[in-house]
Parts: C-alpha cells; sequence; structure tokens
C-alpha cells in the first residue's frame, strides 16, 4: 500500500482511539474537543504517511507525532496525556509506514 494511503488509514485509526479514550471524560463542549482530537491525531497519519524524508519511519512519527500534539497540549495544559498519546502513536504509525509502506 502506498505510504500516504496507509497514512490516511493510520490517521482514522489513532483519531478513533484517541476519541474512543476521550468518551469517560467530562468536558464543557465534549463534542468539539472530540472532533479537534480526530482531526489532530488523523493529522499525525496523514503528515507521516505524506512525508518523503530519508529517515527511519519511528524518528519521522516520533517528530510529526511531538509536533502535532504541542499545540493541543500548550492549550489544554494537558501535558502528560497528549504528549503521551501523540508521542507513542507517532513511533507506532511511523514504524508501520515504515515497515509496509510503499
Amino acid at each position: 500500500m502506498s505510504k500516504f494511503l496507509l497514512g490516511i488509514l493510520c490517521g482514522l485509526v489513532f483519531g478513533a482511539v484517541s476519541v474512543a479514550l476521550m468518551i469517560p471524560l467530562k468536558f464543557e463542549d465534549k463534542m468539539r474537543a472530540m472532533v479537534g482530537a480526530f482531526i489532530n491525531r488523523f493529522a499525525v497519519g496523514v503528515a507521516i504517511g505524506a512525508s518523503n524524508v530519508p529517515w527511519p519511519g519511528w524518528s519521522n512519527g516520533l517528530l510529526f507525532g511531538v509536533l502535532l500534539s504541542l499545540p493541543d497540549a500548550i492549550i489544554t495544559k494537558a501535558w502528560i496525556p497528549i504528549m503521551i498519546l501523540g508521542t507513542v502513536g507517532g513511533l507506532i504509525i511511523g514504524m508501520v509506514i515504515g515497515r509496509w509502506g510503499v
């Protein structure tokens, strides 16, 4: 599968997992928070799949996972859960695309 399509698929899965983890939490505007989280995590997958850097997949995933998670962590001040999920998700997506992306 192409890296870009694999990135879209991984982004969809990552976004869905992120939203599922938010279901038990309480927010003032829960729907808006869930949509924002989904779009952010989807963007991580798309960015990793679309990038064309000569680095190992895991490092590409780490870069985009951290960079795209930082704005949400700064805005919400929920540093630990957002950065851990973004970093781990980016690493996993980077490894998947590095291994199976063509």
